[in-house]
Formats: C-alpha cells, structure tokens, sequence
C-alpha cells in the first residue's frame, strides 16, 4: 500500500481585521485532500510549495505565521489578489 504523504495548510487574511495571515486547517493524507478538495470548489487559490507547507505545518490552529514567513506570504497574498482582480476584469 502507498503512503500518501500530501500535506496542505490553509491561511486565513483579512488586511483590516488582521495582524497577520492564521492557520485556519491543516493537515496530511485524506484531511490534505479534504482541504484542497475545499479551497478548489470555493475558487479559492492554491500554492503548491512543500517547503512552506512544512513550516506552515508546524504552526497551531489559529496561529499567526512567523515573521520569517512575512515575506513569502505577503508575495503569495499580492500574486492571488492580482489573479483575482484578471479574472473579474474578464
């Protein structure tokens, strides 16, 4: 039998009411599905980096991500609202 080792996070960021982007879900395996399975029929974005899934990981539920991750993130926030911003343009 194959292990399936895919793991997903899921991060919450609202500018006006936030400090900082949170882990609303995270998990591995069949939770990592569920949650991916989610966010694409929610047309929420999804960024595949394992290595930021890994460190995303590590955090609690509800937890701010570090500010090593700021950088990253912030980049990722900025790329989905550009993506978003095409798509209702047509």
């Amino acid at each position: 039998m194959k292990k399936n080792s895919e793991k997903a996070v899921a991060l919450k960021y609202k500018a006006r009411d936030d400090r900082a982007p949170k882990v609303t879900a995270k998990g591995s395996g069949l939770i990592a599905q569920k949650i991916i399975e989610l966010a694409k029929s929610n047309n929420i974005p999804i960024k595949d980096d394992p290595d930021l899934v890994n460190a995303l990981s590590l955090l609690s539920l509800y937890e701010e991500i570090p500010h090593s991750l700021y950088k990253v993130i912030a980049e990722i926030i900025a790329f989905f609202y550009h993506v978003n911003k095409k798509r209702l343009e047509g």
